[in-house]
């Protein structure tokens, strides 16, 4: 997995395809192992918050976060690259592996499918990632309760689209996401 004794960089995200709320990135670089490493998506959040500080305490990492309005303004994919360069400036002297299948036109960045569910440094990114983005949303659900940020994270549940239609969008939100029933024409 890593090339001429560099240590292995992992890199995910988190909140990629939500309507409302940020996109945040984590690279690690574990300086042990960790037992129970996963995609986050397979651990419950019990689990996820007990990994948090363990990988805190057992890695080297940069998280980075793109507020909706950031991804409004430059593009998921613009936000990746940057996110990839953010964390390959602040983890110098890595061998990079980024969960999916897009370098998103950044140098020096290997990818695979399904990474955060093989490769413990990446699986330890994903809890990152995951974990601080679910930690903003439920802070954002005390500000703006009529979503019910707390239980979606700010996905398109239908809940969530039922708040939308009935009461617009917040700050939060990312506008440049259709979203059926919003701001699609009605003809009924």
């Amino acid at each position: 997995m890593q090339k001429q004794n560099k240590p292995l960089c992992g890199i995910d995200e988190a909140g990629r395809g939500p309507l409302a709320g940020s996109l945040v990135m984590a690279g690690v670089v574990l300086k042990h192992p960790i037992d129970g490493l996963m995609d986050s998506k397979k651990l419950s959040e019990k689990k996820r918050e007990a990994l948090y500080p363990i990988v805190v305490e057992n890695a080297e990492y940069h998280i980075v976060s793109f507020s909706a309005k950031e991804v409004d303004e430059l593009g998921i994919s613009k936000c990746l690259q940057k996110g990839l360069q953010y964390i390959q400036k602040h983890l110098p002297e890595a061998d990079y592996l980024f969960d999916g299948n897009s370098t998103f036109g950044v140098d020096n960045i290997r990818t695979m499918v399904k990474a955060d569910d093989k490769v413990p440094e990446v699986s330890a990114a994903s809890i990152l990632a995951k974990v601080t983005r679910d930690r903003e949303m439920v802070q954002l659900a005390k500000v703006y309760p009529q979503y019910g940020f707390e239980k979606h994270k700010g996905y398109g549940t239908k809940a969530h689209i039922g708040a939308l239609v009935k009461y617009g969008r917040c700050e939060i939100h990312r506008r440049t996401f259709r979203v059926k029933g919003l701001d699609e024409p009605v003809l009924f």
